[in-house]
């Protein structure tokens, strides 16, 4: 099982941090030891100072596919799910000065945040589903994925170029605008529509 995020795929977000606007998916890859399911706590990591949390909507790949045309990724996945992308910001920023690697500061245990799957026959359409995420009963991130800069089946057909997907691969399809840092005893809970996805302490 792979983890494949998408980054810089709400314009918004890319600005905020002062990234170009892509012409094309970037993406990387986190481990299967990232994931952090059924409302665990996240455990603060001793090697960060500057943490942020993420939104995303998540894609389930059903179906095994490589070359997968746009127009035939639909065909790839029936479920959705809502997920945090926690981010070492502070590494991330020292790694990108050095122009070296940032997996650090992306793939660390518990990084990838992931709620039970949802059918998407809930939905009139993948690209109009509306999200959001409160940090101790806040709203700091509400974000829609009619906003991507890149379609769900868009970014399918790119990284099937380079990957093979495989049945259970999880797809991270970008954050909107809003990210920013958690501190310990935070409570983070995460919506798709009105229904609650997560909802979990940052200790």
């Amino acid at each position: 099982m792979k983890i494949i995020c998408i980054g810089r795929n709400y314009s918004e977000h890319a600005k905020e941090l002062q990234n170009e606007v892509p012409k094309e998916p970037v993406f990387f890859m986190k481990p299967d030891s990232a994931l952090l399911k059924n409302n665990q706590d996240f455990f603060y990591p001793g090697f960060c100072g500057n943490l942020h949390y993420e939104v995303e909507v998540v894609i389930r790949i059903n179906r095994l596919g490589k070359y997968i045309e746009e127009r035939f990724a639909n065909r790839y996945y029936d479920e959705v799910a809502l997920g945090i992308d926690f981010t070492a910001r502070d590494l991330q920023n020292k790694m990108k000065e050095k122009g070296l690697p940032w997996e650090i500061s992306k793939a660390f245990d518990q990084s990838a945040v992931l709620s039970n799957f949802i059918a998407l026959n809930r939905f009139l359409d993948v690209q109009h589903i509306p999200f959001s995420l409160q940090k101790n009963g806040e709203t700091v991130q509400e974000g829609n994925t009619s906003d991507m800069i890149f379609t769900v089946d868009q970014i399918i057909a790119y990284v099937s170029k380079f990957l093979t997907l495989k049945i259970g691969d999880l797809i991270y399809t970008g954050t909107p605008a809003g990210v920013g840092p958690i501190d310990i005893s935070d409570r983070l809970t995460g919506y798709i529509a009105d229904k609650k996805m997560f909802d979990f302490m940052i200790r």
